[in-house]
């Protein structure tokens, strides 16, 4: 049974050149010639760890969630590390963010002197975290998806002891193909729609459970839809390249990102979620709200993130490149990642010690469940003792 530690919290700043053709972020987080990340270190008062545990999500900061601070109680010391794009992921460059993550790695092991260091991907952190690590132990980018250098091949990743999966979906890219609306056919008006491909429609024919041949129509319209975007994106960036002038990139709005079929059927990819129900709310309601999956963008960004076909930041991708130990963890009611995710994760890592559980009940963020955030807290407690990296 895990100690029920009081926590201490340091708040972390880390700051690093950068050279730039143009500024992407706002204010402080990076300008100026610079990136300036912050993040909290969530420690148990008086026990001392070998080990950190290193959480990022590329969009999101972290520090107050219940999984951090279950585990610092539990003994672990915690580093809940912002990118600098942390809360605003519109101009979000995967490659860049793996800098920050590197960033925060090298001063673990050279400033506060960690002998290993477990990356711990939640959700959006999962695909990060694979990113990393496959980045780290096989360096080969040297460019954005958009052509930009980003020379991730030379800044010298440290490679992490192991890697947690947890509750975490393939990659943003992939997520965003399983939720966009394909009744879209305007993107500069949400309102022109194909009445037939809006599973929100009240008049819409299609109802749950969804016949095969709709599900099929469905998946390739979304397809067909995320390349229209990704051609769209291209073309601008020529227009404004041919331009030569100082318009270089330009944001965006994505309507109606949240439709995913399952969200409203239970039966397709079965597991205990709460049908009509995600992680955010009422899906029709979060399908065209301001919080919205991908809802603003740069032109950079989209290909970095969110197009299927450009994406470097792809767990299915990455998996087969990291020999580390790996820990993938389910919730069996998960209201955010589809089921299959973490299923075809495992199976694409090459770690020859690799482990898959499954939380029975829990919700995405353990919301009002106490039991399954302890249950999930001992069971990577005990498969890190295991490996020789617990406190």
């Amino acid at each position: 049974m895990l100690v029920d530690h009081e926590l201490e919290f340091e708040w972390v700043h880390l700051a690093y050149d950068e050279a730039s053709s143009f500024t992407e972020t706002y204010g402080f987080a990076g300008n100026q010639g610079a990136v300036n990340l912050e993040g909290v270190l969530i420690r148990p008062r008086n026990a001392p760890s070998r080990t950190l545990q290193v959480m990022m999500h590329p969009a999101s900061t972290l520090q107050l969630l219940p999984i951090p601070r279950a585990a610092a109680r539990g003994g672990a010391h915690v580093l809940c590390a912002g990118s600098r794009y942390a809360r605003n992921d519109s101009a979000c460059i995967m490659e860049k963010v793996l800098l920050d993550l590197g960033t925060y790695i090298a001063h673990a092991k050279n400033v506060w002197h960690y002998e290993h260091i477990v990356l711990v991907g939640w959700s959006g952190g999962g695909s990060l975290a694979l990113f990393y690590q496959s980045q780290a132990e096989r360096p080969t980018i040297t460019h954005s998806p958009a052509g930009d250098p980003v020379n991730v091949a030379s800044a010298g990743l440290i490679p992490a002891d192991a890697v947690i999966f947890q509750a975490a979906h393939t990659s943003r890219a992939r997520i965003l193909l399983d939720w966009i609306d394909p009744s879209v056919r305007n993107e500069l008006d949400p309102d022109d729609r194909d009445a037939d491909l809006d599973i929100y429609a009240p008049d819409n024919p299609e109802r749950p459970p969804y016949s095969g041949d709709y599900i099929d129509r469905y998946r390739a319209a979304q397809l067909a839809r995320m390349r229209r975007i990704t051609a769209w994106v291209k073309q601008t960036l020529e227009h404004l390249k041919a331009l030569r002038t100082g318009e270089v990139e330009r944001g965006f709005v994505v309507h109606r990102t949240l439709a995913d079929p399952r969200f409203l059927d239970p039966s397709l990819d079965r597991n205990d979620r709460r049908p009509g129900w995600c992680y955010l709310g009422n899906p029709e309601t979060v399908n065209n709200g301001p919080v919205g999956l991908a809802r603003f963008s740069t032109l950079r960004a989209w290909l970095s993130q969110w197009s299927i076909d450009d994406t470097n930041a792809d767990a299915l991708h990455c998996a087969p490149a990291i020999t580390v130990p790996f820990l993938a963890i389910e919730n069996s009611a998960d209201d955010a990642v589809p089921q299959p995710h973490i299923h075809a994760v495992f199976e694409a890592a090459a770690s020859l010690d690799k482990t898959f559980a499954t939380i029975e009940g829990a919700t995405h963020y353990y919301a009002g469940q106490p039991d399954k955030l302890g249950e999930v807290t001992t069971l990577t407690a005990r498969w890190l003792e295991e490996r020789g990296l617990g406190t």
